[in-house]
């Protein structure tokens, strides 16, 4: 097992194109002196299959952006599913701790002196804060160890944040630091290897 000891010193301180609408034609009837009745039947029917045209034209531009559509849906579809078997990786990967079991122990232990009462201790592992508390009446202060992580831990490089405030509690010679306040802010880098285990000792 290996064994880190980190030692804190006091400091103050995602457009369909549209396809153009066809032009309109109109048919010109020759010129006659006399009316001709089968000039007259053939306009409609020329009428008729120009109006059919747009109709046509509307349905084969129908298909086209339903189809585009689908594509992007499925395409949507896959992405999520990516993403969805990218989450569950990294999830197993956390919470299993790698595939050989890495472990981490992180403890703080209080070596200070009675001139200073802890008041506040705050412990960020990864971003993730593992042990927060404020205490005023000196129960914080008490503790001479306290545990802030054990468990599960993927192997490879981490970050462990520390931040403390005291308070002066100063006596004979040392009464001057009565009601003064300190605060201490460290941070340590360190690395586990995959299926060992790492204990981390804070100390202040």
């Amino acid at each position: 097992m290996a064994i880190v000891t980190l030692t804190l010193l006091l400091g103050l301180g995602t457009a369909l194109a549209q396809a153009p609408a066809a032009g309109d034609s109109s048919a010109t009837p020759p010129a006659s002196a006399a009316p001709a009745a089968p000039a007259t039947s053939a306009a409609p029917a020329t009428s008729a299959a120009t109006a059919t045209a747009p109709t046509s034209m509307d349905g084969s531009t129908y298909s086209v952006r339903l189809r585009d559509l689908e594509q992007r849906i499925d395409e949507l579809k896959e992405q999520i599913r990516r993403s969805h078997t990218r989450l569950s990786l990294l999830s197993d990967t956390i919470l299993g701790g790698g595939a050989a079991g890495s472990r981490a122990a992180i403890t703080f232990d209080n070596e200070m002196s009675g001139a200073f009462r802890l008041t506040r201790a705050v412990f960020v592992l990864d971003g993730a804060v593992q042990y927060n508390r404020s205490d005023d009446t000196g129960a914080l202060a008490e503790q001479k160890s306290i545990p802030v992580y054990q468990g599960s831990i993927p192997p490879g490089d981490h970050t462990l944040q520390v931040v403390l405030e005291l308070r002066g509690h100063g006596y004979g010679v040392f009464s001057y630091l009565r009601g003064y306040k300190f605060e201490v802010r460290s941070s340590h880098s360190f690395t586990v290897t995959d299926g060992k285990a790492v204990t981390l000792r804070a100390v202040a």
